[in-house]
This record gives structure tokens, sequence and C-alpha cells, in this order.
């Protein structure tokens, strides 16, 4: 739980340590700023310099607790207003509206939850297409594992780093990711996803994802499989088309066993899912996930994503496969619960 990971906390006690990760990530994108913002500079690379008191630590806390007694008093308890609502990006809430966006408004961004669109096409009808794409349902049902190396950066970043893939249907997947501070390994072995990282990169060297993050990451696991996708969610309605760059694209959204919705984007000519996006409960607001694909390439007949984009508040990674080995036998012991990731003793808590 947070408060047995972080030092100093005074009201996001008692959570799970994955959704107070994601809690700080919504400040972020709510904000429009990094960590530093908040915790100071020093905090960048050391877990306990984040504990170290700030002004800004100190406002954060009284803008909780006034949006939490908002709520409380005008929506029954409602999670209405968040910090976003005000924010929307920016450091400061804007006062004076601005006249151009009056008279001449940008496109208005999708919407969270999609109101039902045009009758035609169904969502069955785009789903269909969308198998028949990738090779059909019979080439898809025989495509069962599948191991792939590549590289993982994340964008802006000089570097990359190496990463080994294991899936298995229908809803494994472990991720090996070697960097400069050691190894990252997560494992979604189809009822529980785990993240073994470096003190650099996690304060807690196992972090166990919960609510909607573990099911968005079990989500993951099962696209790579997607034969069954109609079963993968519930709900399902047609959205509006939607122009992703040059791309028009049918957007179909369904609902995890959570009740968090998830919007997929299919390509209008070739039927491919050129993106995801996901939702992740914090203490504040739903934090988004956004995964694009691209680059498919056959392999035993079935069109698989060699270039995946995964965007969060914290940053955007890019992995890009070089290898695909088909239906191999994975030994068991790949999808089990991975060792915490080693501490050095300048490092241990």
């Amino acid at each position: 739980m947070s408060d047995q990971v972080h030092k100093n906390l005074q009201i996001l006690k008692a959570i799970p340590e994955d959704q107070f990760l994601d809690t700080m990530g919504f400040f972020s994108a709510a904000l429009g700023v990094g960590c530093e913002f908040c915790h100071g500079p020093d905090s960048i690379g050391n877990w306990e310099n984040f504990a170290e008191e700030t002004p800004r630590k100190e406002t954060a806390r009284k803008m909780i607790r006034m949006v939490d007694a908002i709520n409380k008093n005008n929506f029954a308890g409602r999670r209405v207003l968040t910090c976003y609502s005000c924010h929307n990006g920016g450091q400061r809430p804007k006062l004076i509206p601005t006249l151009d966006g009056i008279y001449d408004p940008p496109p208005p961004p999708q919407p969270d939850v999609i109101t039902r669109g045009p009758a035609s096409p169904t969502a069955d009808q785009i789903l269909d297409k969308y198998l028949q794409a990738l090779g059909g349902t019979q080439r898809l049902s025989a495509l069962t594992s599948f191991v792939a190396k590549g590289t993982v950066q994340e964008v802006g970043a000089p570097d990359t780093n190496p990463v080994e893939i294991y899936a298995q249907s229908p809803a494994r997947l472990t991720t090996i990711v070697k960097s400069a501070t050691g190894l990252t390994t997560t494992v979604r072995n189809g009822n529980a996803v785990w993240i073994a990282a470096p003190y650099e990169d996690e304060p807690v060297p196992l972090l166990p994802l919960s609510g909607e993050a573990l099911d968005g990451a079990k989500l993951d696991a099962q696209l790579n499989f997607p034969a069954q996708i109609k079963r993968l969610l519930t709900g399902w309605r047609v959205g509006y088309p939607y122009s992703i760059g040059d791309t028009e694209t049918q957007v179909v959204q369904g609902f995890t066993a959570a009740r968090s919705p998830v919007k997929l984007y299919f390509d209008q000519q070739s039927g491919l899912l050129v993106r995801q996006v996901r939702y992740a409960n914090t203490a504040l607001g739903a934090l988004p996930t956004q995964v694009d694909y691209s680059d498919y390439r056959e392999v035993v007949g079935v069109k698989i994503p060699f270039r995946v984009m995964t965007t969060w508040a914290d940053g955007r990674t890019l992995t890009e496969l070089t290898e695909v080995r088909p239906n191999v036998p994975i030994e068991a012991a790949k999808f089990a619960q991975p060792a915490p990731a080693p501490r050095s003793k300048a490092t241990e808590r």
C-alpha cells in the first residue's frame, strides 16, 4: 500500500501502490508538469527525496481537499470535478475567455465515453472485418504462442534497450527489458500482473497491478491472440468515425469486467486496429493510456504489429520488433511471478 512505501503521506494513504503512482501521473497530466514541479529538482533519481516537504506539495493537498469538498457538497460525492477540470493541462487555471476559441473553436476531442453513432456498420461487422484483415479466425486460432525480440525506447531518449517478449494464448505475456539500470520484467499470467524493476524506475522491487490498470494490462496480453475479441469486452457500441492523422477510423467501445471503457480504433480501409485507449482509476480521476499499432507484417499467415507506441502521463515508449518466432514452446516459469528486482545497498529501504 502507498503508506507502506512512501514517507510523509498525509492524504493519499492506504491505496494500492500502483494506483498511487497513477495518481501522481494524474497530477502531471492535469497541470502539464513533471514530478520535480512539486517535489523539487533533487527528487529526480532518488525516491527518498520525494518525501521532502515543499510549498507546492502543501498546495496540492489543499487542492485535493477543495475538490473533494466541492464534489461532496454539490454532487453527492460523485467525481464530477477533478484537477483537470480547471487546469486543463496548465499550471494555473485560466480566468479570461479566448475570443478565438469562441468564434473559431478547435475540433472537439474524442469523448471518453462514446455516445452511440450511426447504426451501420455494427460493432460485430467492424470486429469481423478486423479478424479477416489479420488473416481469418482459422489462422488466428492456429497461432498459440510466439517469442519475439526487438528494442524499446523512451521517446526523446537517445538510447534503445533490447526487449524479449514471450506470449502464449489466451492471455499470457512476459516482457523483459534490459537497460543500464538493470532488468525490468513485466509478467501477465492471465489473472495477475507484476512489474519487477530497478530502484531507479520503481520505488518497490515488485509491483502488483490492481483495478483498471490490471484489466488494461491483461487486455494487452489478450489482444496478441484476438480470435475471441468479441468476448474480451462487453457492452459493445459504435461511435462516429474519427481521424488519426490521415487515417479515417471506425471507433468501437466496450467495457472491462470493472466497467472501465476501452476504445478501439480500426482503419476504415484495411480494417486493422490502429489505436487502443483505456482508463485506470486513480484517487483523483481516470487516467488514460493510449496504445498505437502499426507496421503490420505477416507471421504464419497472421498479421502482427511490429511497431507499438504506448503513451501515458509519464511519457511515451516505442517498441519495435525485429524477430517473431511463432508457435514455439514456452516454459511455464516464464509466466510465474518474477523475483523482486535486486536492490543495491545504497538504495535498500
